[in-house]
Order: structure tokens, then sequence, then C-alpha cells
């Protein structure tokens, strides 16, 4: 999901610039649930077992979990298998996406400059092998673009304001062969073009320092030529899956149709990673909860689902949503999205929503985890998760998260050993509660903050891959 450095007000996608924070409210205490916690509290409390939330990780991170390889297709067999065992007749939604293979090979060699380059490739970078003088073109508008005369040259831009792929269309638009994008910030900066487009040059980022080190020496009248290879990246077609498992309400209400809550994770993770943590936690706190909640007395239908092809751009979602009837968006009240949940390396649990406010599930949350622990969980705003996709579709939805992320995030090191089941555990009360408080048969349900926002994409919030 997000994920490096995101703050409490993060809306920003990791193809734009910037980082935005607030002050963050105080982090809750974890403990058992107060002697005075209402019994329905201490029902789901008393099933969940953090034991076989850990074994489900351990299982499903031994390898990667790329969208649409055969290691995909296993995870999404086992998930239907447990959700089966847990009596639910589970279903598998197959979907088409577009794949991106990354390049084998990305480098990048300046001639006039001895520092050292590291050259990452962006998400859907293009394959090619240019060599020219290297010129600054600020942020990569097409007007610095234009002063600039990039045309038969390799442009540095600077990351923030526009999108990468802004920068590198623009770019190509004004005939650079190539695009390097520095980073405004210390560390490598990972990011993507959000999509297949034949107008890409070429294009690579490095540091902040790198990159700053070339400007001074252009600046200072220096000429600075580059020479810029990627190869092996390719795009095609494949096929993920979604894995759907519905609890119908026990009990409906009087004259209309149930509600509808989803509480969902994403199976898939990014090549090299075991993804333990990002997002095996998640799709196994899911499975849990759907144990634990399948023969409790509900009035509303709850429906647990994990999603393929997050990783790509939160696309099993968007086609679970999209693929949703009219009559049951309306009916659709709130979505807990599990992501990244369970690392004793990142930071404390907050709630993010699209635009930063309070909703159905934050409501519900905070009160849950003030019964439970003394404090309610901090809110904010964030994207690059499933629960966007739900927003989008004016359904509340907020994602739960640890910040700030563990160092691990999309690594070969994202391994079970790093996950922590205190973490595991006191999500799955929180969620297991929360979901229960409003979905348990009673006589007045509570008020739900149901508003329907626009129905609108937001592109910006789609992707995961961010700096580290």
């Amino acid at each position: 999901m997000k994920k490096p450095f995101l703050s409490l007000t993060i809306a920003t996608t990791l193809a734009l610039g910037g980082v935005s924070s607030s002050p963050v409210l105080a982090a809750p205490a974890h403990s058992s649930p107060s002697e005075k916690a209402p019994s329905s509290d201490k029902q789901i409390v008393k099933r969940i077992n953090v034991d076989k939330i850990y074994n489900n990780i351990a299982y499903l991170s031994q390898s990667p979990r790329v969208a649409g390889t055969e290691s995909e297709y296993k995870a999404v067999q086992f998930i239907k298998k447990q959700f089966k065992s847990y009596g639910y007749k589970a279903e598998i939604e197959e979907f088409q996406f577009l794949s991106y293979t990354d390049p084998n090979k990305v480098e990048l060699a300046f001639d006039g400059y001895d520092g050292k380059v590291q050259p990452k490739h962006l998400t859907y970078s293009v394959n090619g092998d240019v060599s020219g003088d290297v010129v600054y073109a600020g942020i990569g508008t097409l007007e610095e673009l234009e002063q600039a005369n990039v045309a038969g040259k390799i442009a540095l831009i600077q990351r923030g304001n526009l999108s990468f792929a802004e920068k590198v269309v623009n770019a190509a638009q004004k005939g650079a062969v190539g695009v390097i994008i520095y980073n405004n910030a210390v560390g490598d900066l990972n990011g993507t073009l959000g999509g297949v487009n034949d107008q890409y040059a070429p294009a690579v980022t490095i540091t902040k320092e790198a990159g700053e080190a070339v400007v001074a020496k252009l600046k200072n009248g220096e000429k600075v030529k580059a020479s810029l290879k990627i190869e092996g990246a390719s795009s095609g077609e494949k096929t993920s899956y979604n894995v759907v498992a519905t609890k119908k309400a026990t009990k409906n209400i009087k004259a209309k149709k149930s509600d509808i809550i989803y509480v969902t994770g994403h199976h898939d993770s990014v090549a090299g990673a075991p993804g333990a943590n990002d997002d095996a936690s998640g799709t196994s706190v899911t499975l849990e909860l759907a144990r634990v909640l399948k023969d409790m007395p509900t009035d509303t239908e709850i429906r647990f689902i994990t999603f393929g092809a997050e990783e790509n751009g939160l696309l099993g979602s968007q086609h679970y949503v999209d693929n949703l009837s009219e009559d049951e968006i309306n009916r659709s009240i709130a979505n807990f999205n599990l992501d990244m949940v369970g690392s004793k390396d990142a930071g404390e649990l907050v709630l993010l929503t699209n635009d930063g406010e309070p909703n159905l599930v934050t409501d519900l949350s905070q009160a849950s985890s003030k019964r439970l622990n003394g404090v309610a969980t901090p809110y904010g705003e964030g994207g690059r998760s499933d629960h966007v996709s739900f927003s989008e579709a004016g359904i509340p939805a907020a994602l739960f998260i640890h910040n700030p992320s563990e160092p691990w995030y999309h690594s070969p090191d994202d391994t079970i050993d790093k996950i922590s089941k205190e973490k595991l555990q006191d999500v799955a009360r929180i969620v297991g509660t929360a979901v229960y408080d409003q979905a348990k048969v009673q006589e007045k349900k509570p008020n739900p903050k149901h508003k329907k926002g626009k129905k609108q994409r937001m592109p910006h919030l789609h992707f995961k891959k961010d700096i580290r």
C-alpha cells in the first residue's frame, strides 16, 4: 500500500513529488478490553486466534506473489480453501490486466561527473539506449523544457509538482531522447509512470545528491554528457484474481435489503518480495475475521475479499467495485481495508481516508480502539491502497496501516520473522469489534455517516511504489 514516509496527511501519489504532514494524534496503548466493554466486543476478541493469522502469513510469504504468476494463483487457491474451511462458498473472480515486466538492465553514466550513480527505473519505463548532452529543465513543465532546448538531448528534471508521467511525456514532446529525474529528498527514488504510453522516452531516477551535483556543474557552465540504457522491460496482458467470501445477513432489516460491509486486503506482492507484511498480513487478518464472524448473528451482509494486482495500481479492487450493481453500491456502507498491518519494525496504527475526513469506518474504528485500548486510533489522509476504489464509488472507506513503514517495504527482507503477533492481534480486535458493532442484530441501528461522494477516478492515489 503506500507507503514509506506516509504521514497522516499524505494524499499525494508516489507519482507526484512532495510529502506533507500534520500533527499526529496520540498513539493508542495496547491492552486487553476493559471489563466494562460490551459483551459483543468480548465475544469477538475471545474468538480471534493470532496463531492462525501468523501461520497463514507464513504460508503465503514463502515466495513472492506477483499478479498474473503461478505463485499468485497458488495463493488464491489457498485463500479459497481457507474460506471454504470456515463454511463459506468462496468465489474466484478473474480479470485481465496489462502487466509490466521490470527491465533486467538499467545503466546511467555521466561524462564529467565522478560521483556515485545508482539509477532506478520507473514502473512502465521503456527500453532505450541513448546518449547526449545533459540539460537541466527544472520540474519539467513544457515551458521549462522549451527554454532548455532539450531536443536531441537528455533532460535532467527535479521531482515535484508534476507526475513522473507528465514530466517524461513533456520532455519527449519537446524532443528529448531520454529523461533523468532526481529526488527532492534524501534517498533513492522509486516510482511509476502509471501505465503504458507510447509517448514515453527512456527514463530513470537518481538521488538528490547526484542530481544536484550535475545541476551545479551545468549552472557553472560545464558541459555534461550522459549515456542511458534500459533493457528487458516489457508489457503484456495477464490474468489476476479476486477471492470473495460472503456472509449473508442472518436477519434482514425490515422493508429493505441489508447493508453491506467489506473487509479487504490484497494478496499479491511485488517482484522479489515475499510480502509477509505487504500484504499477507492484511490478507490473513481478513481470513481470520471471516472465520471469527461466520456464525455471529448479523443483520448486515459482510463480504471478505482479497484482491489481486493491487501493486499494479489497485486493479483488482477497481475491477470489483466497477462491477457492483447500483443497488449494491447503495447498500454498501463501509470498507475496512487492511494493508501492511503486522510489521514489528513499523510505527503505530493509523487510519487513512482519501480526503482525510472522518466517515463511518473511522468512527466505528476509533470507538472500538478507545474501548479496547483506551485511546482512539488517529486518522488522516492517504491513498495508494484498495480503499481508494471503494471511496471513488462513494462508499465510506479507510485504510488500516502502521506509520511509518518498516525499512523492509517492497524488499526481499519482508519476511515472516519481521511480523509482530501483538500488532496483528491489535488490528484484528479493532476491526473485528468495529465491524460487529455495526453488523450485529439490534433494534435500532446507529445512524451511519453514509455520505455518497462523487464517483470520480483519482489515479494519483492508485499507485503504491514510493521513495524508500
